[in-house]
């Protein structure tokens, strides 16, 4: 079955007008099938796969006459896994200032290095995409609204990695352990280049079931026996690699709210529950409210990534532990939401909130209302 990604459009759209395309994602995200389906379009189009060292060789100079006999009468030329190419931002650097005809798409699994590499010397130049795993945007081309509602409580336990939907229970099981242990490991590992896997897995279980909840660098860092620094850093490696990101608290005015705290939720919720390794049915977990929370909100950035709606999410907390678990600000408004899997009463904001921020919007997002919210329908 083929899915086609929303942002494709978006991409195709800004073809050959003078912007080298970079598209990051974790691995196994289905950057390759993007690319090689908008490849499909263009006759004179070449795909080079990074990881052939044939290719790298190739690629690792900043000679242009070298770079031109190597491109040749391509029009499309797709680097995928362009962080395997030694000083890559310099070389797509020479190959849009020089072959100014020639449109270029580089995919990338690994946000650490490439932003490293490519942010000064495509300054001006470039035009940055992040690939998420499947959105149910994308899967309602193939699935009514009556299958994919059928469907979410497999998504809560199994994610939406492209090579995990619509898997029987044990082959998606086996293939999360997979891309968990294997692929992800792996570009965290490389990043800047770290020895201690073994902190890193330990880790990503603290998060994981701190799913939710405020983290503590302190605290993390008194439990893994480690300093905050690097408790601090392997997160944000974390963060680059694409397998969690950070919700920062919001603050404006008010004395009794939170500030500089942070949640970290998971990109995949499959991956979430693959690292504490529990795929139990949603009816006999303790953790579904975390889990229904993550899933709403990745989807909705998911939503606004694709379409390209630039927002800054936060939650709220006070001291006195008045809560909302996101808040979106965006065009000068403010949209308040609270996630409940089975809501049992009536939920209505903190009166807190209402007092400094009047004219902010509040909703609340249930296994029965959320379509509209996860497709952006109810943005400002």
């Amino acid at each position: 079955m083929i899915i086609k990604r929303t942002i494709q459009n978006s991409i195709e759209i800004n073809l050959f007008k003078g912007k080298v395309i970079v598209i990051y994602g974790a691995r196994r995200v289905g950057k390759t099938t993007l690319v090689k389906q908008i490849l499909d379009n263009y006759s004179d189009g070449k795909y080079i796969n990074c990881d052939l060292l044939q290719y790298k060789a190739a690629l690792e100079t900043t000679n242009s006459e070298l770079l031109g006999d190597f491109i040749g009468n391509t029009s499309l030329l797709l680097l995928d896994e362009a962080q395997n190419i030694k000083n890559i931002g310099k070389v797509l650097k020479i190959l849009a200032d020089t072959f100014q005809g020639v449109q270029v798409i580089a995919t990338g699994s690994s946000s650490f290095e490439l932003s490293n590499k490519l942010s000064e010397p495509l300054t001006g130049r470039s035009r940055f995409y992040h690939l998420y795993p499947f959105s149910l945007e994308e899967l309602r081309q193939s699935y009514s609204l009556i299958e994919l509602d059928a469907k979410i409580s497999n998504i809560l336990r199994f994610g939406l990695y492209p090579e995990v939907f619509g898997r029987s229970e044990e082959e998606a099981t086996e293939e999360l352990q997979n891309i968990a242990s294997t692929y992800l490991f792996k570009d965290v590992l490389q990043l800047d280049n770290l020895k201690r896997s073994d902190l890193i897995f330990k880790l990503l279980k603290a998060l994981a079931l701190q799913l939710g909840n405020e983290i503590s660098y302190n605290e993390l860092a008194r439990l893994l026996g480690e300093n905050v620094h690097t408790i601090k850093r392997y997160i944000e490696i974390l963060e680059q690699a694409f397998i969690v990101f950070r919700l920062p608290s919001f603050s404006q005015n008010l004395r009794k709210e939170l500030g500089k705290r942070n949640k970290i939720y998971f990109n995949d919720v499959g991956i979430r529950n693959a690292i504490i390794n529990n795929f139990s049915p949603i009816d006999s977990r303790n953790d579904v409210g975390a889990l229904w929370e993550n899933f709403c909100i990745v989807e909705r950035i998911k939503n606004d990534h694709f379409h390209r709606v630039f927002k800054n999410y936060y939650f709220w907390r006070t001291y006195n532990q008045k809560e909302i678990d996101l808040i979106e600000e965006y065009n000068g408004k403010l949209e308040a939401f609270e996630f409940k899997w089975t809501p049992k009463k009536i939920i209505k904001p903190p009166n807190d909130f209402i007092s400094a921020y009047p004219d902010a919007t509040f909703t609340v997002i249930d296994n029965k209302t959320y379509i509209d919210f996860i497709s952006g329908s109810n943005s400002s």
